[in-house]
């Protein structure tokens, strides 16, 4: 396709993304759906400086900008989206690159076009809250800890949490590493903390035939060997873009060894089971626990999730996950659909309310953590 198609055209594009496939494969079981992504591929990349690594950590974002403030903002051009998409990568010596990316649309193998990706302007408030009764539960015992689902969280070394999305990838929320300037103290030897039982006697896991019993839960660490963060989450490139690209990816410098969760594109809030999510983090209220929560979807945009799970500081960067039947392996799956946030005040029919907040997995934000993932987009073509 030559040139570059206007606002008209892109939408009808976004309709054949969207417009694919049965949500459900029978009334009972709620299908993950096929989807026809784009592609996102590095066009050029260029050395940066070295940054400074004087941010303060913030382990959670607040916005004022709620859904009808984001469902107003006008849609991004084709070079707007290929910047917002853009992306840095840090490298544990420090070393830094921008990488400029193309957007494309495959149709029987060929040609090209664009996606889209939505932003939103955003004003720091106060932090998110507890909703009503307290609704998390903390996983206790080795027996759960240990399996999965709730074995793919982990713990940054700069206060968040993460989830296990490869064999040496772990996605978090952006601001985790970056607020918007530079980088976070510490994201030069950012580390990656995995429970696993602590005994009294020091003789670690090893024999399964030991009568030992753990004493406790500890983390250990796994250094990271780069992180890539999208340029829409930074301030100087997008001009205070919000809570969009919230989203960053971190490779580690070994195998994890540990079973993690694939990313998938997120449904509409109607085809989830239930209209319900769920995500485990490290709360900083209860420290050295891992807090489940699910809840309902309040509400959504294109690139957000509305929400009032309880979560505290400590929480950002969880994956947001569900469980839906995956037609072709017959078989149910859970996957990835959103990177929870922050918090956000809304204004409902001239009422404040507030918001716990996530990142949706849109398709070109599929596209784009998936190649980070795998490097070769043709392993990219299901969400």
């Amino acid at each position: 396709m030559a040139g570059i198609p206007g606002l008209f055209t892109l939408l009808l594009l976004l309709l054949c993304v969207f417009r694919q496939g049965s949500p459900y494969a029978s009334p009972w079981k709620p299908t993950w759906p096929a989807y026809r992504l784009p592609v996102v591929l590095p066009r050029s990349t260029f050395n940066l400086a070295k940054p400074d690594f004087d941010a303060k950590a913030k382990l959670e974002v607040s916005s004022s900008c709620g859904p009808q403030c984001h469902k107003g903002t006008p849609l991004p051009t084709y070079e707007e989206a290929k910047q917002y998409l853009s992306y840095e990568t840090l490298y544990a010596n420090g070393s830094r690159t921008e990488t400029q990316v193309g957007i494309y649309i495959l149709s029987n193998g060929q040609g090209r076009a664009q996606g889209r990706d939505s932003e939103a302007t955003g004003k720091s408030r106060r932090k998110r809250q507890i909703y009503g009764y307290d609704g998390r539960f903390s996983i206790f015992g080795k027996d759960f800890l240990l399996n999965y689902p709730f074995s793919t969280s982990v713990k940054l070394s700069t206060g968040c949490t993460g989830t296990l999305v490869a064999e040496k990838h772990v996605l978090t929320a952006a601001h985790c590493i970056h607020d918007g300037k530079t980088y976070v103290k510490g994201t030069q030897k950012l580390r990656v903390g995995f429970l696993k039982p602590k005994y009294k006697d020091g003789s670690g896991a090893g024999n399964s035939s030991s009568s030992a019993m753990p004493d406790k839960m500890k983390f250990q660490w796994i250094r990271v060997k780069r992180t890539h963060v999208p340029k829409g989450w930074i301030k100087g490139n997008a001009n205070d873009i919000g809570m969009d690209y919230d989203y960053a990816l971190l490779e580690l410098k070994k195998p994890h060894k540990r079973k993690f969760m694939k990313i998938g594109v997120s449904p509409p809030a109607k085809q989830l089971p239930g209209g319900r999510i769920h995500f485990s983090g490290y709360d900083n209220d209860r420290p050295g626990n891992l807090v489940y929560r699910f809840c309902d979807i309040k509400d959504e945009t294109y690139d957000l999730l509305y929400q009032q799970c309880d979560a505290q500081p400590g929480a950002s960067g969880s994956g947001v996950y569900v469980r839906m039947w995956k037609r072709p392996q017959q078989k149910w799956e859970r996957k990835i659909i959103g990177i929870f946030s922050g918090h956000q005040w809304v204004d409902m029919n001239g009422s404040p309310q507030d918001f716990n907040v996530a990142v949706r997995i849109t398709p070109l934000k599929y596209a784009q953590i998936c190649y980070w993932i795998k490097g070769n987009y043709l392993d990219c073509r299901e969400g």
